[in-house]
């Protein structure tokens, strides 16, 4: 087609059932719904998802036939944009009130455990010789593998498991012991 559709048939063929016409209108208000979420949200991630509710949402009521005046896509369009936006933050909103009268009651108790002597810990962490606390720092601290760990100090992957064995008894004598 040579000549650009105006939004009035363009409406008209989604509502017979045209693909590129769906898709030509998507093309056509994606940058204007953005550009409206952008200034509204403030974020460029919300304005992508604001494009993607709003044109799901009028391309449903076009496919439907339920807009009244063809010529006025575009408002239709807009009107769609306030009235999400509107509908977000009133939903936003109603979570705040919900979290700050429920919060609390969302959030579950610590479980009741053994509690850990920090000190004694430490003083036992610090009673291994360098490897040994490097091993562990490596795989428990900073949570990587037996083969990231056995890249970092040059050892192989079995050698680091064998160390943070070891390591692990003593740690955990050390604690029982009260050293």
């Amino acid at each position: 087609m040579s000549v650009e559709s105006s939004e009035a048939d363009l409406a008209l063929r989604i509502a017979g059932g045209h693909p590129d016409a769906e898709a030509e209108l998507c093309r056509r208000m994606a940058p204007r719904i953005h550009l409206y979420g952008l200034r509204h949200l403030r974020s460029s991630s919300a304005a992508d998802d604001l494009v993607q509710q709003v044109l799901v949402t009028v391309l449903e009521a076009l496919r439907a036939g339920r807009l009244r005046e063809s010529d006025k896509v575009a408002h239709f369009v807009m009107g769609t944009c306030r009235m999400t936006v509107l509908d977000q933050r009133r939903g936003a909103k109603r979570q705040e009130r919900l979290l700050a009268e429920f919060g609390a009651d969302l959030v579950p108790a610590a479980p009741a455990g053994p509690s850990i002597d920090r000190e004694r810990l430490t003083r036992c962490v610090q009673s291994l010789n360098e490897r040994e606390r490097s091993v562990v720092v490596l795989t428990f601290y900073d949570e990587q593998t037996s083969r990231a760990a056995a890249t970092a100090l040059g050892l192989s992957e079995a050698h680091v498991r064998v160390v943070r064995h070891r390591a692990l008894k003593q740690l955990h004598t050390c604690m029982e012991g009260g050293a």
